[in-house]
């Protein structure tokens, strides 16, 4: 008899997270290559004004691009290296649960390193980036590069050269995800009128529950091969 679906997805969310309170492994790796990142364009760019503001988000999108890649490769690395995903498939659970608790656990550390970084942008690009929009453009972008990020992931896990194989896959595949939430934050942060810019977040929306129910119903069938 199969546990239930979403005692299964909170039961995998809460390993995660208790694991990552633990080590911090993950949020030590990702933040430090955020900050080393941030810290190293605003030098760059300190200079010029115009080309700060213009710089700005990209440089915080190509930076949490970069950083769930590395946190999802050491978190599906960890996974394998200690049995635990081989565990999970052997107990009578949904696999799209599976998934979603994943997905959920990557979603948030993510979504915490990305929190960080807007004051850390402030600080140094004198720029404000701690908007409600930009928020939500945040949590918008994270969903789907988290979703996409982690149905790659355990595709890649059993590869040898897992690490640069999951950025040369996933890299293409975000690339709207990325084109969207660069674009609604660079118009937001100029003080844009919102009628300019709101087709941008509506986009990144549908690419996300895109992204979302493609992975979720092809799951199963990844972690199966």
């Amino acid at each position: 008899m199969k546990t239930g679906f979403w005692q299964v997805t909170f039961a995998v969310l809460r390993k995660d997270m208790l694991a990552e309170m633990r080590s911090r492994e993950l949020l030590s790796v990702m933040g430090l290559f955020a900050l080393l990142s941030v810290i190293i364009f605003s030098f760059a760019l300190e200079l010029d004004r115009e080309a700060r503001e213009t710089a700005i988000s990209g440089v915080i999108w190509v930076t949490v691009a970069f950083a769930s890649i590395i946190g999802l490769n050491r978190s599906m690395n960890s996974e394998r290296e200690q049995g635990n995903f081989d565990a999970l498939l052997l107990a009578p659970v949904d696999r799209s649960a599976l998934f979603l608790g994943k997905f959920l656990g990557n979603f948030l550390v993510v979504l915490l390193v990305g929190l960080v970084l807007l004051p850390l942008g402030t600080l140094l690009y004198n720029i404000t980036l701690i908007q409600p929009w930009v928020l939500l453009i945040l949590v918008l972008g994270i969903f789907g590069l988290s979703s996409i990020g982690t149905l790659l992931a355990a595709m890649t896990a059993q590869t040898r050269a897992r690490d640069a194989l999951l950025s040369i896959a996933m890299l293409p595949i975000v690339l709207p995800v990325l084109l969207a939430a660069v674009r609604a934050t660079t118009s937001i942060i100029s003080n844009e009128p919102i009628e300019n810019w709101i087709t941008w977040p509506q986009i990144l929306l549908v690419v996300d529950l895109i992204y979302l129910v493609l992975c979720f119903f092809t799951f199963g069938f990844v972690i199966e091969e």
